[in-house]
């Protein structure tokens, strides 16, 4: 089947995007909401596994194949390796550094898509104004986040866990780099998600036992609506409407649009923790809008 991609960003999609960044900031916080009674690692490899029940349901039931010779297998391994040392890097940096500063550090992806992605597809190339949007995006980001981080002493191995959230922003980046830029990107989105979320089922319970977490399945209410909602929503109707999304749109202009998500986060975060929303925070929001639509001009 042949894919008609668009060399700009529609309004359809500008909503997709929107509705996912603004539930992947909602999803940060409840997720810190569940760490208290689910460790976190142990709790994205229940979310992963359910996930990938989903999924599989899902293309059986819409005829989609999985497991088909197409060529993709060494490029999909190579996404889900990715995919699953992107959240090894999250959650092993939460040991040494905080929430807040490891956000930083993810939301340097869109740089590593737009730096590396042109090379191998140079119609992905931005242009000197869409640069200067994405540094105001992310200038946004770094002041929305600054709002929380307050004058607290440095953790003792800060300078640890701040590299292994820039590692992680590294790995998401190179993953929408191979989905962009392999015939990975040829295959169904179900497929590139199956990839994604099978190598973590199977890599991240050894990062949980390593990590000494408990594991338990009596879990309250909550919990167990929490993980619902993480795997249903989040890794896999919200994952699966980004791998669609990278199909047909510049992965370079989409990628410019998750700086919302921690603005989001904070934004939630207020409003559900009550956690205080001050000028500069709405301020940042602007500079993160701004600097989108800067990124999506059509030249």
């Amino acid at each position: 089947m042949t894919v008609v991609r668009k060399n700009h960003l529609d309004g359809l999609a500008v909503g997709l995007l929107l509705v996912c960044c603004l539930f992947w900031g909602f999803q940060q916080v409840l997720v810190k909401a569940t760490v208290a009674e689910v460790p976190p690692v142990y709790q994205a490899w229940l979310r992963f596994t359910l996930a990938a029940g989903l999924i599989w349901g899902w293309c059986r039931w819409r005829g989609v194949p999985l497991f088909q010779r197409d060529g993709s297998l060494r490029y999909g391994l190579l996404a889900g390796l990715l995919f699953a040392g992107e959240f090894a890097c999250i959650y092993q940096g939460l040991q040494f550094t905080t929430a807040s500063r490891l956000t930083v550090f993810i939301y340097t992806s869109p740089f590593w898509v737009a730096l590396v992605l042109p090379r191998f597809l140079p119609s992905e190339r931005l242009q000197r104004g869409q640069w200067v949007g994405l540094v105001l995006a992310f200038v946004g980001v770094l002041a929305a986040l600054a709002e929380g981080l307050g004058h607290a002493d440095a953790l003792p191995r800060q300078w640890l866990g701040d590299l292994m959230g820039l590692g992680g922003g590294l790995m998401w980046g190179l993953t929408t780099v191979v989905l962009r830029s392999t015939p990975l990107g040829r295959v169904a989105p179900e497929k590139q998600l199956f990839y994604q979320v099978g190598v973590s089922v199977l890599a991240l319970p050894l990062l949980s036992l390593a990590l000494g977490e408990v594991w338990r399945l009596a879990l309250s209410p909550f919990a167990l609506g929490s993980l619902a909602v993480q795997a249903g929503i989040g890794a896999f109707a919200s994952y699966l409407c980004w791998m669609w999304l990278l199909g047909h749109y510049p992965a370079t202009r989409m990628s410019a649009f998750v700086f919302l998500t921690p603005v989001f986060a904070l934004l939630i975060g207020a409003a559900w923790l009550h956690e205080p929303l001050t000028p500069g925070l709405l301020g940042a929001l602007a500079l993160v809008g701004g600097g989108i639509v800067l990124v999506n001009r059509r030249h």
